[in-house]
């Protein structure tokens, strides 16, 4: 008995099993990069290594003779020109490795530390189901029948939902739209995978990418956090290898598609010949707003199922058939700010019902303006031409110097700097402003109202949608500018400009 049990502990410790060699192929590679990363640093040492060796055979080199060295390179060069011809050949040809490799190595480090192109390769954004599609009276009438409301809470919810810019099109995830709702966390899940996946497998008929050619997966989803992480839900579905970088962020808010960007471009500048997969969605089933908070109802009649999936890659190959370069990407916090930190909260209510409070609009749209200016102070000279930067600083000056005289204050014209608006789809009040701001015409702003109108708001991934309808509708010649212009939670502001490689029809 006791044998057995001796056995059975044994086979526990010591499972027998063949040797998986994959990690042993694994540490290879790391060498590999190691070798690839300091590869400059390599052949300093190398190159000082045999300098230092020249210097000793030709000076006879030695500590104490450091204060003369010239005097003895000139009496070595001497003792070599009377010397045979191929000692003068071996001179020529070791000062010339010498320089091969000073060249080398300086080339090396040039290379080494020049920012590598990020190359958008394609994208693609999810369209749900028909059967998911919600109008304003389906939405109304199921307000009603679900018994989660007060008649206050649904006259509200009324007045808001024909004000909104909503169509008649948009799409709530299966749980909510069942009836009773069913909002537990297995249809949370269902419906990450259904937006996901459906984004990945269109991604890869597109673009003919394979699950194992991953190197790099993001995840952005703010409000839904599950364990695994989404990014492992993706991981687990698509067998993906299991040295694949992945990064799940969360509480981003509808700006972190382009967080997700910027941490993709950081990792393609250390991670050579590498592809990433950007993953944008915002998770409706747990996030109905259950109370009668009317600052938290607002987000019932907002936010929308939708998804995008996005190809970046810093391979050269890769060039030829990307659609866009990354040209920059900007991002500001002001969490530093009480009213900026506390404009999107997420809490819950006097009856411990979970939702998003939202700021009262004009005070949600001065934050937005704070932050925005942040943001174009840091990107209007990276685009920008030289006379509305002139404009501007001249503008500056004249207000500090004359304040009395009450000088208002010049808005670069930023239709100088980009071809094509993406303007997060947040509302119809933040599209509105933006566009009076910034002397935009309708054509500029018609791919967020369209994507506002035909989708609703789908937080992270609604910038997508307006490039995609670009694309469809105002096509993108070689060369033109897009910029995507997103706002969330914390409060955030960021932006990404994209320069199109080729016609895009």
């Amino acid at each position: 008995m006791q044998q057995d049990k001796k056995e059975e502990k044994n086979d526990y410790y010591y499972p027998d099993r063949t040797p998986d060699y994959g990690g042993v192929r694994i540490g290879y590679q790391g060498l590999a990069n190691y070798v690839s990363h300091n590869k400059f640093t390599i052949m300093g040492v190398a190159l000082a290594a045999f300098i230092t060796n020249s210097l000793f055979i030709y000076t006879k080199f030695s500590l104490t003779g450091l204060s003369d060295l010239q005097s003895r390179l000139q009496v070595a060069v001497k003792e070599l020109r009377a010397q045979d011809h191929d000692t003068d050949m071996y001179l020529i040809f070791t000062l010339g490795a010498s320089l091969v490799l000073l060249a080398l190595f300086i080339i090396t480090i040039y290379l080494s530390r020049r920012e590598r192109t990020v190359y958008l390769v394609d994208f693609t954004t999810f369209r749900c189901p028909d059967d998911l599609k919600v109008s304003h009276d389906f939405f109304m009438q199921h307000t009603r029948n679900v018994g989660f409301f007060d008649e206050a809470a649904i006259d509200f919810q009324e007045k808001l939902i024909y004000k909104t810019g909503l169509g008649n099109e948009t799409y709530l995830p299966p749980g909510i739209m069942s009836e009773p709702p069913n909002i537990c966390m297995e249809t949370a899940r269902e419906e990450a995978i259904m937006v996901l996946s459906g984004c990945m497998d269109d991604l890869f008929a597109r673009t003919g990418l394979k699950p194992e050619e991953i190197d790099i997966l993001i995840v952005n989803c703010s409000l839904f956090n599950p364990t695994p992480s989404m990014a492992a839900m993706i991981m687990n579905k698509y067998r993906m290898r299991s040295d694949t970088l992945s990064y799940n962020l969360s509480g981003m808010g509808c700006s972190a598609s382009v967080v997700s960007i910027d941490l993709a471009k950081h990792l393609l500048q250390v991670k050579r010949n590498s592809t990433a997969v950007v993953l944008s969605t915002e998770n409706i089933t747990q996030n109905w707003y259950r109370g009668s908070e009317r600052s938290m109802l607002v987000s019932n009649t907002l936010f929308r199922v939708g998804g995008a999936a996005i190809l970046l890659s810093n391979r050269s190959k890769d060039s030829w058939r990307a659609k866009y370069k990354l040209f920059a990407s900007v991002r500001v916090t002001k969490a530093g700010s009480d009213r900026a930190y506390n404009a999107v909260y997420q809490l819950e209510d006097d009856k411990m019902i979970k939702g998003v409070r939202l700021a009262p609009g004009k005070e949600l749209l001065t934050v937005v303006g704070d932050a925005l200016k942040t943001n174009l102070s840091v990107l209007g000279p990276m685009v920008l031409p030289w006379s509305e930067q002139i404009k501007f600083f001249a503008n500056y000056c004249a207000r500090k110097l004359m304040p009395k005289k009450k000088i208002p204050m010049y808005t670069p014209d930023f239709k100088k700097a980009f071809n094509h608006f993406c303007i997060h789809a947040g509302g119809r009040a933040v599209i509105d402003g933006l566009e009076q701001n910034f002397h935009l015409t309708p054509y500029d702003v018609e791919p967020s109202r369209a994507t506002l109108y035909r989708y609703g708001n789908t937080s992270s991934s609604s910038i997508w949608y307006e490039l995609n309808f670009i694309e469809l509708q105002h096509k993108v010649k070689k060369g033109e500018k897009v910029w995507q212009l997103a706002f969330g939670s914390g409060f955030k502001c960021n932006s990404a400009v994209w320069v199109a490689l080729r016609d895009i029809n």
